[in-house]
């Protein structure tokens, strides 16, 4: 999986649509994704499971033509893929068909009979793929799930799971249920890099994810990184990286930056965090009726 896009930088979508829907469809990803549209069922499934999309797009109307219990069954077996539903126009058929959908596990509908659907379509999309780093790097990071101890693996692991805003070790902290200073303070004692170092760099895999998409500008991922401004992002670049925000979207690909957290940050500890236990002993924070 070391190229998360398609062509042109940007992921690629499947789709079974109307004529009128493909048209919107592309208009609204320009510089997102890529639409690659389909007509038969069993390309949709071809591309599920020969991971050549990063998410499904069908038409509701579609869907109640043709009745395609089969594709859904195939999509909710790839849970990872995200499915969404586009409702464009309404028949008798379409609460039945609805709840049909739902039994069947989709849980996604956007009604894009208005502008604003369409727009909450993109936006959806561009949570799902930046949501995609984020399991892709828990994923690369199993191979060590049995080389290091569980209170190790979740630390590594809450440090991608967590809201891509979260940026301070307080926050870390407290969802890891331990103090800030006692957290810290056991890293620096065993010699590993400081929590906060795992934080940035997990926080530049997910720019560097967001980079690939070329319609998004450095303010476009400041903001959908909640940093305070460009220049915050920026001065963060630097500060970890050593280049601009633009030389680093140029050299750093998502997988390319979730390699240099592995090679730096993990890779070189692994004996280290065979022992560590940093979230045992000490004192808790407790929590809220505690």
């Amino acid at each position: 999986m070391a190229n998360l896009n398609g062509r042109e930088g940007c992921c690629v979508v499947s789709t079974m649509l109307t004529p009128d829907e493909r048209m919107r469809v592309d208009a609204v990803g320009t510089g997102l994704y890529q639409a690659q549209h389909r007509n038969q069922v069993c390309e949709l499934i071809a591309d599920v499971r020969d991971h050549r999309t990063k998410a499904i797009i069908i038409s509701l109307q579609c869907y109640e033509e043709s009745r395609q219990q089969r594709l859904v069954k195939t999509i909710c077996e790839v849970p990872q893929i995200p499915t969404i539903v586009l409702l464009s126009t309404v028949s008798n058929r379409t609460p039945s068909a609805l709840v049909q959908l739902g039994k069947e596990g989709i849980r996604c509908v956007i009604d894009v009979r208005s502008a604003y659907g369409w727009q909450n379509l993109r936006e959806y999309l561009s949570k799902e793929f930046t949501l995609s780093i984020e399991r892709y790097a828990v994923a690369k990071l199993e191979k060590y799930i049995n080389e290091v101890t569980p209170e190790s693996w979740t630390f590594l692991k809450t440090v991608f799971q967590m809201s891509e805003n979260v940026a301070s070790v307080r926050l870390l902290a407290k969802s890891l249920e331990i103090l800030p200073s006692t957290l810290m303070s056991r890293f620096f004692r065993a010699g590993l890099p400081a929590p906060k170092r795992y934080l940035a760099m997990a926080r530049l895999v997910r720019a560097a994810r967001l980079f690939e998409n070329r319609g998004f500008s450095v303010a476009n991922v400041a903001n959908h990184l909640e940093y305070s401004s460009p220049q915050s992002f920026g001065r963060h670049v630097r500060t970890v990286m050593g280049v601009t925000a633009g030389q680093f979207r140029q050299k750093y690909s998502g997988a390319e930056m979730m390699e240099m957290f592995d090679r730096d940050l993990v890779m070189p500890y692994v004996r280290t965090l065979a022992e560590f236990n940093p979230l045992s002993y000490g004192l808790r924070v407790r929590k809220l009726g505690e």
